[in-house]
């Protein structure tokens, strides 16, 4: 499995932190969070799940909480791992993360996590926004494909 970010530090206990984030494609768009944080950052919206969770009901939720917004038909695009430490959690986590490809259907409010604000940035400029993060290149391979033109 690919790995972004610093290697494990040798002798490091890493907590396993499985995790679910959507490429949610929207028009010619794609529908991304602002977590506003000490430093705003846009992000495709995500987080982890929860013990006992379901990975798809976690993208669901996950979703929800930091755009508002429910989705539908969510398809799995990949994976990767990435070693950090989390500080709200006080812990290093090893962390697996499952990105999907899932279509926004309606907002239903507010997102639930007051930090977070929904945006919606052309494919392009959002794959360029996120960078070389592992973001980018999920929104990348999707602006290059005609897989999600044809599933609107």
């Amino acid at each position: 499995m690919r790995r972004y970010g610093e290697a494990p530090v040798a002798g490091q206990r890493y907590v396993l932190r499985p995790g679910v984030y959507a490429v949610l494609p929207k028009g010619d768009g794609v529908l991304l969070t602002v977590q506003a944080g000490p430093d705003p950052e846009l992000e495709l919206p995500g987080g982890g799940v929860d013990p006992g969770e379901q990975p798809v009901r976690a993208l669901h939720r996950e979703v929800l909480e930091e755009t508002g917004w429910t989705i539908a038909r969510p398809r799995r695009m990949g994976a990767f791992r990435r070693f950090v430490w989390m500080p709200e959690y006080r812990i290093w986590a090893e962390k697996v993360c499952t990105i999907y490809l899932a279509y926004p259907v309606r907002p239903v409010g507010p997102p639930l996590e007051a930090e977070h604000l929904p945006v919606v940035l052309p494919l392009r400029e959002a794959a360029a926004v996120l960078g070389e993060q592992f973001s980018g290149g999920f929104v990348r391979a999707l602006a290059r494909s005609e897989f999600h033109r044809k599933n609107r």
